[in-house]
């Protein structure tokens, strides 16, 4: 008689506890995507101050790596297990995403950068698809096309392209860096089969090495004894208003790159992958508000309504990535800048 008192009890509160997860979850998303979406805002100003992109790039990268040294040496099995998925994270998700967004960023506005970037849940599909050779529904591939669209309203091709172009190009050499990363995220969450099999790599450990190896990439690539330091001892604008330049590489270090990876992670962990995946691509939206707000970076109502568009895109893309095979993970087409078990984001 106890036990079965006791039976709805227990389901109350495993009921409870799933309510409080999704809650937490949820506001951990929006944490990262505010963080995430931040990092264009801080850099920017730094840019036009006088450091080179691949510069500011480095001092973020070498900077989230010092900051999450701790996390690395307590995953320091990983440098044996996976080497070759922290490589690769480290290259393409980090140095890659990060150097291609920043260098976007001295020659277009950071929302029609971020935007462009907001491709890679639609190229993650073309992945699926034509790479891995598995069926893509039809509301995915309408997801792409509006993508597509909302991307030419954007840059208003109609005016000839008015936005720099090779500012363009690296943008979406960014998106693509970002596919990479979500290829390398969910082979990275799978564990392998047969014998000797290993457990999926931990997101926190991969997050770590990847910083640490995109560092030392960007280190040969930046080449940081060039940077002119100077400028971190002057104060930068940001739309008119003198803010202290270490003050902005501080903000992009602890919480563009620390606190929004580690956030990410966490509330991937609480949310599913394409949940966490929906909330994070309000880091579009975010970025493009506060670039209005603090740069004054002014969007036409077209422009507008094309970023909305392509956000859309994103959104039908990533809800109709086919399920995964039995025992298999599917890619997770949407999560950006955050990682997971089962999908791991940068920038």
């Amino acid at each position: 008689m106890r036990a079965c008192d006791d039976a709805p009890m227990h389901a109350d509160s495993s009921l409870r506890d799933a309510s409080r997860a999704r809650t937490s979850g949820l506001a951990l998303a929006l944490v990262s995507a505010c963080a995430f979406g931040s990092s264009g805002v801080a850099a920017k100003p730094l840019i036009e101050a006088g450091l080179e992109p691949l510069h500011v790039t480095w001092l973020r990268a070498a900077g989230g790596a010092l900051v999450l040294l701790p996390l690395a040496w307590r995953h320091r099995a990983l440098v044996r297990e996976r080497p070759w998925l922290l490589l690769g994270f480290g290259l393409l998700a980090v140095a890659g995403v990060q150097a291609f967004y920043f260098t976007a960023l001295s020659r277009i506005p950071v929302g029609v950068a971020l935007l462009i970037e907001y491709l890679a849940p639609a190229l993650v599909l073309v992945w699926v698809r034509f790479v891995q050779r598995r069926p893509v529904t039809r509301a995915a591939a309408v997801g792409m096309v509006l993508a597509v669209g909302g991307l030419s309203c954007v840059v208003e091709v109609w005016a000839g392209l008015r936005l720099d172009g090779l500012g363009l190009l690296l943008a979406l050499g960014a998106a693509c860096c970002q596919v990479g990363y979500f290829v390398l995220s969910d082979h990275g969450s799978t564990a392998e089969e047969g014998e000797g099999a290993r457990k999926p790599a931990d997101p926190m450990g991969v997050i770590a090495y990847g910083l640490l190896i995109g560092a030392l990439t960007l280190t040969v690539v930046a080449r940081p004894w060039r940077t002119d330091w100077a400028v971190l001892g002057r104060s930068a604008e940001l739309n008119g208003t003198a803010v202290a330049a270490p003050l902005l590489l501080v903000w992009i270090v602890l919480v563009a790159t620390a606190t929004a990876y580690l956030t990410g992670v966490l509330a991937v962990r609480l949310l599913s992958p394409p949940v966490a995946g929906v909330v994070a691509c309000l880091e579009a939206v975010i970025a493009t508000v506060l670039a209005w707000v603090l740069l004054g970076e002014h969007l036409s109502a077209v422009q507008l309504l094309g970023g909305a568009v392509v956000l859309a895109g994103a959104f039908i893309a990533q809800r109709s990535t086919p399920k995964a095979r039995p025992g298999a993970s599917a890619p997770v087409a949407g999560s950006t800048g955050a990682g997971a078990e089962e999908g791991v984001s940068a920038r």
